[in-house]
């Protein structure tokens, strides 16, 4: 044994975690800032690694304490850590006392290493076995009179200026285990608490807040605290470790904070975290876009990101006189909730209303100028002549699938600037504003009739009207692959029994029969689930998704639910009520009821178009991506990667940098970490304020819905099936008649409606690209449900009216899978 396998807490510091674990290196950092620890040592991971407990050092450390009862906790090098805190996973004992005893309380703590919740705790955290080391803390235990834990953030709002504590009389393990309801206190920094009641009193609650901070500050993020009293009042903290659940702070270098911040990733489908790269380019897009120049910097966003999702910063439209009025009415489109933490930042004295606009004065020229001039021209020629504004939108799309990136040979800066040069000039420029026209004519035809004919016709009937509606790129996309799947059905039992994966891999030697799969990749290859992130794979290069959907097509036996007779019951559908709608409504109010009648009929030819801006703009960035990985995978090759695909995890400077010479791979190692981490967190907060404050999380709950969860009504009918919670479309499997239950859809999702009989999702708007495809197949849907894929599980009954925009679990499941 050697003389580091027993280690006082007196001589052990943060930077010990490899030797002492997580829990034992916070405990050392403690006691030598000052605060008052129990006194202890730790048995290390170096006699962890050598299999024997080091029974002779560990008694003489422990008769050196004195001996008496004592705490023997766990201190695995994988515990306490700023991404997982391993809180309850492996063994602790209390009251231990004697010296065979806490010897064997050592050996048991090795032991809970790999019980089934440590086992399973690593696993879903990526945390590989050989990576984890265990040590073990023993620690005088205290004599309570009260004890608790102690957050020096809000957990359940992630507020990070609120401290909260839960107390109770004796010892602390009644808070932890939940066996007693403790009393509870929350004090916010700067504001002591008023008169208190329960086991603590004021001074208490305000030291405890004190000594809160304190670790705050000492370890750089907010901790979580246990702690006690002992029969003296003697406050003694008993571990700290970080909070690893909250998520993650907007930035705080800004001015003219707070800021209030909506998430907006998800009106295009987007929940997942964007690839750093991805998320930085969006961001140029739209600053080139709002400025109108090249070189455009902002030193204020108004997008952010945070926690890899993309925000708005709505804090300048809600401190406008002129436009805070109307902002709370313009989030219906977003949902209730979001809508009501709006009116909840207007009732803050902190988003009081100051004279003017939210924008420069050089940006309302552009738009007034110039955008809004387009625009309109475009709209109106739309409306003029829908079949030649839809034929210039696809000679523009054409134009834009000849862009290419330098060739063979060019050097990696010389791809980088075209990203930046040509490509954002193609992607934004003149082909784009060809596109604009009819599209903001298709949003107008689809949404301004159902505004006209209030308390003439019914929602159900203005959205009926939206069903098979030709010229969607993203239908067109459904249907054509349901013609390869038809083309697949002689090779039935090879493309439904062969891992999608499989058949990509196959597909892309050259090994598998013709099914027409070449000619929709030449189509609609540069598309893929979460398509807006530049950093996710196309399908052209990994079609295993497009296997996955062909596959759940030739599981359809009724002809019946066949796709494109779906979508011609739709289109018969939206036709009948659209020729009995029109004349009530002229009768009913002849010069509004003409205008609507004439707005319902060009929807018929406008309305489908909604989807081929962002088709449009996505071509060129496919192209974007490619000679993005041809960068990175020079950039491999000198050894500033390590592989191609690591540039998406650099921002576009850290990108530039690696290409003049710096070696970026520790960087990409620690964002792909992060990404991870951020790809696991199941909830993001709708709205949010800079200190992290999950402004929705505040408000009171909503009333429950009469019978059902409540939502919102996103496309017409009423449907009844058995649930299937999908959270990746990635080899996902719908069977016929199945409800997608989703936290989000973008275009790369739609393919699974086509065998759907409803859709349920947490997020989106009636004008997104799930809810637009969900009407034109003619199925229900529901969207805004909140918690949909936690609170319904896999096999539900479930009946969705997309009318009243209510779900209903019927029965819970009849198959046991979840």
């Amino acid at each position: 044994m050697g003389s580091n396998d027993v280690v006082g807490l007196d001589r052990i510091r943060r930077d010990m975690v490899p030797l002492v674990g997580g829990k034992a290196a916070n405990l050392g950092e403690m006691a030598a800032a000052g605060e008052r620890v129990p006194a202890g040592f730790c048995v290390t991971t170096a006699a962890y690694a050598s299999g024997t407990v080091p029974a002779e050092r560990v008694v003489r450390a422990y008769e050196a304490m004195g001996g008496g009862r004592v705490a023997v906790r766990s201190s695995a090098t994988a515990e306490d850590l700023p991404d997982a805190s391993f809180a309850g996973q492996q063994d602790t004992y209390l009251d231990v006392e004697g010296a065979d005893a806490v010897v064997d309380a050592v050996r048991r703590c090795w032991d809970s290493l790999d019980n089934a919740r440590a086992v399973a705790y690593r696993r879903a955290n990526g945390i590989a076995r050989a990576d984890v080391g265990m040590a073990v803390v023993v620690q005088r235990m205290v004599d309570s009179a009260t004890a608790g834990v102690m957050f020096t953030a809000d957990p359940l709002t992630g507020t990070r200026t609120r401290t909260v504590v839960d107390a109770v009389r004796g010892p602390g393990t009644a808070v932890v285990d939940g066996s007693v309801e403790p009393d509870h206190y929350t004090v916010d920094d700067g504001h002591d608490p008023e008169e208190v009641g329960g086991c603590l009193n004021r001074a208490q609650v305000v030291a405890l807040a004190a000594a809160g901070r304190r670790l705050r500050t000492l370890f750089g993020s907010p901790q979580d605290v246990e702690w006690a009293h002992d029969r003296d009042g003697t406050l003694w903290l008993l571990q700290s470790r970080p909070v690893t659940t909250l998520f993650p702070l907007p930035p705080q270098d800004l001015p003219d904070l707070p800021r209030f911040y909506m998430e907006t990733g998800h009106m295009q489908g987007m929940l997942r975290p964007f690839t750093p790269l991805g998320l930085s380019l969006l961001q140029q897009v739209w600053t080139r876009w709002w400025s109108g120049a090249e070189d455009a910097t902002d030193p204020d966003p108004l997008m952010i990101g945070v926690g890899g999702r993309l925000y708005t910063d709505l804090s300048p439209f809600l401190r406008s006189a002129v436009l805070r009025g109307r902002v709370a009415r313009s989030m219906d489109v977003y949902g209730p909730r979001v809508r009501a933490a709006v009116e909840h930042a207007l009732d803050d004295p902190r988003f009081a209303a100051r004279p003017g606009l939210p924008f420069s004065a050089s940006a309302v020229l552009r738009i007034v100028g110039g955008v809004l001039p387009s625009a309109a021209l475009g709209v109106g020629y739309a409306l003029a002549r829908p079949r030649a504004a839809r034929a210039s939108a696809h000679r523009a799309v054409a134009r834009l699938r000849t862009v290419r990136g330098p060739g063979a040979g060019a050097s990696a800066a010389r791809r980088l600037d075209w990203v930046h040069g040509p490509a954002f000039d193609a992607m934004l420029g003149r082909d784009l504003t060809a596109v604009i026209g009819p599209v903001f004519a298709g949003i107008v035809t689809g949404t301004v009739p159902a505004a006209l004919l209030g308390g003439v016709a019914t929602k159900e009937e203005t959205d009926t009207v939206l069903g098979g509606l030709p010229h969607n790129v993203t239908t067109e996309m459904d249907l054509a692959l349901w013609r390869v799947a038809e083309r697949a059905r002689t090779h039935g039992d090879l493309f439904t029994r062969t891992p999608p994966e499989e058949l990509s891999a196959r597909y892309l030697r050259g090994e598998l029969p013709d099914i027409g799969l070449d000619a929709f990749l030449d189509s609609y290859g540069h598309r893929t689930a979460a398509e807006v992130d530049i950093g996710v794979p196309r399908w052209r290069e990994d079609p295993a998704p497009v296997f996955g959907t062909v596959a759940n097509y030739l599981r359809l036996e009724d002809p019946e639910q066949a796709p494109d007779r779906r979508f011609e019951r739709a289109r018969a559908a939206a036709e009948a009520t659209l020729a009995e709608l029109g004349p009530r409504a002229v009768r009913s109010r002849p010069v509004r009821g003409a205008i609507a009648v004439f707005l319902m009929r060009r929807s018929r030819e406008l309305a489908g178009m909604r989807e081929y801006a962002k088709f449009a703009w996505l071509v060129p960035f496919a192209e974007m991506r490619r000679q993005l990985l041809l960068v990175g995978a020079d950039l491999a090759d000198e050894g500033r990667l390590t592989g191609a695909d690591d540039v998406f995890f650099l921002r576009v400077d850290e990108v530039r940098a690696a290409v003049e010479g710096t070696d970026q791979r520790d960087l990409v190692a620690e964002r792909r970490r992060v990404h991870r981490r951020e790809l696991r967190r199941r909830t993001v907060p709708g709205t949010l304020l800079t200190d992290g404050t999950d402004v929705e999380a505040t408000l009171p709950a909503p009333p429950a819905a009469r019978g059902g969860l409540p939502g919102i009504a996103a496309a017409p009918g009423r449907a009844e099936g058995r649930a299937r919670v999908v959270l990746d479309p990635a080899g996902a499997r719908i069977e016929p008649g199945e409800i997608l239950v989703a936290p989000t859809t973008d275009p790369g999702w739609t393919p699974l409606f086509m065998t759907a009989a409803g859709l349920v999702s947490e997020t989106g708007s009636p004008i997104a690209h799930g809810p637009t495809v969900a009407r034109e197949y003619g199925i229900p849907a529901v969207i805004c449900v909140r918690d949909a894929t936690t609170v319904i599980r896999t096999g539900d009954l479930l009946r969705v009216d997309g009318a009243t925009g209510t779900v209903v679990v019927v029965d819970g499941r009849a198959d046991g899978t979840g």
